[in-house]
């Protein structure tokens, strides 16, 4: 019998792990599709980023409630899959709770830690579960949370919660069984599971057998499917996150970066010297002025809107939004990401790829909504994983002034009068301090 679940676990492992790396190799793919942009910057300080922001969620905690509740379970996580390491081991060696005999009484401690984290993720998900469909928080219920994405966060959080409750029933099942059959390696009293004890305490032998085997298989195959959605749900973010606290711009928020082709041409004619300019790169065409599609925005943009928690932090703190504008910079996000997966699925399977009559700007992303934008980067400072959706607004703004000269009237004015004045106002900058002289 054990070598039958060892081959059946064995195929089980692999089957998840070749749907895992295809998916990855996907989201790769991607990603890739943006232009290659280098990163500079001090590494210490990305570093410094990853570890506070990333593991650390420093910035969840300026929302102390939804913060705490996130921390058991982004901890549980992590430290209830040090479990799952034995899982593994067991089911490629057929073997039952393989740590035990090494560990002693600390197996026992260690198990009640983990289950003590098990309870505090289950209480978290069910405390979010209310929030979001019963007390419905206002971010959870914007325009672009359509079906889907209210369903993916929901099947996320009921998942969690029958996974703990498979740990509990496998444990309490386990600890009967300790009394029953000395084959089962004795834990000590664990002390969650143990309320459970009663509901199978008048089970048979082989009943229970069957209980904590169910339980051990629904639980480790849960977490390989689980594996393998969270590539296709938002919560991609869990793995994603880390990579994008790396890669997050290093300047002041308020600093917009310039396009290079201008400022050469800008030095060029002021008769300063270029010095990073090459003859290649002086005789390369400029090529697009800001971003129309996924294919001119930076690959660093598009890993940021695979790392989006949709947790609409940014929204609720944009002013535009605030006051009635269809701007909402995690729609942005969002919208970057679903022409990603839609390009993506269109070149995999032989289709027109880019070239599908569809664009970012346009189809997904409204010129109103990019025009509502203030640059005031609330939405950047509120991001708990140091996602900028300012810079990809930026980009498409930039596009449709100087690629299709669509700006709104009042901005060309202003416009105009920066270039003629060095000023928004339209007068000389020779008449600049002319209010001081009233009396």
């Amino acid at each position: 019998m054990a070598i039958v679940q060892q081959v059946v676990f064995l195929l089980v492992l692999v089957a998840a792990g070749v749907f895992v790396r295809k998916r990855v190799l996907r989201l790769r793919d991607n990603i890739l599709l943006g232009k290659k942009e280098e990163l500079t910057g001090d590494k210490s300080q990305r570093i410094k980023n990853v570890l506070l922001v990333a593991f650390g969620q420093r910035k969840m905690f300026k929302r102390p409630l939804p913060a705490i509740l996130h921390l058991f379970v982004y901890v549980g996580f992590l430290v209830i899959n040090l479990e799952v390491l034995e899982f593994v081991i067991d089911g490629l060696a057929g073997t039952h709770r393989i740590f035990a005999p090494f560990l002693g009484s600390f197996y026992g401690v260690l198990m009640n830690f983990f289950e003590f984290l098990a309870a505090a993720v289950l209480i978290a998900c069910v405390l979010f579960l209310l929030r979001r469909n019963v007390v419905r928080i206002p971010r959870f219920w914007s325009a672009e949370m359509t079906q889907w994405p209210r369903t993916d966060a929901n099947l996320i959080l009921v998942t969690e919660i029958i996974l703990m409750f498979a740990i509990f029933s496998m444990n309490a099942a386990d600890q009967v069984l300790q009394t029953r059959d000395h084959h089962y390696v004795a834990t000590g009293s664990l002390f969650f599971s143990s309320f459970l004890i009663p509901l199978f305490q008048n089970l048979s032998t082989t009943t229970l057998i069957i209980t904590e085997r169910f339980a051990w298989w629904f639980h480790i195959i849960g977490i390989l499917g689980f594996a393998i959605y969270v590539t296709y749900s938002k919560h991609l973010h869990i793995f994603l996150a880390f990579f994008n606290t790396y890669a997050a711009k290093l300047e002041p928020k308020g600093h917009i970066n310039n396009m290079p082709v201008v400022t050469r041409e800008v030095k060029s004619m002021l008769g300063l010297t270029v010095a990073e300019t090459t003859p290649a790169a002086a005789e390369a065409p400029p090529g697009r002025f800001g971003a129309k599609d996924i294919n001119d925005l930076s690959s660093n943009l598009l890993l940021s809107a695979y790392s989006c928690t949709e947790c609409g932090r940014c929204t609720s703190e944009c002013p535009a939004n605030l006051t009635g504008k269809k701007l909402s910079p995690r729609k942005i996000m969002m919208d970057v990401r679903d022409r990603m997966d839609e390009v993506g699925h269109s070149i995999a399977a032989g289709g027109k790829g880019l070239d599908d009559g569809k664009t970012l700007l346009n189809d997904y992303i409204t010129k109103e909504e990019i025009n509502a934008c203030t640059s005031c980067n609330a939405c950047v400072e509120a991001c708990p994983v140091l996602i900028n959706p300012l810079e990809i607004i930026l980009e498409l703004r930039r596009y449709v002034a100087m690629e299709e000269s669509g700006s709104p009237a009042q901005w060309n004015a202003v416009f105009q009068n920066i270039e003629t004045n060095f000023a928004p106002w339209k007068f000389s900058a020779a008449d600049r301090f002319n209010w001081s002289k009233v009396s």
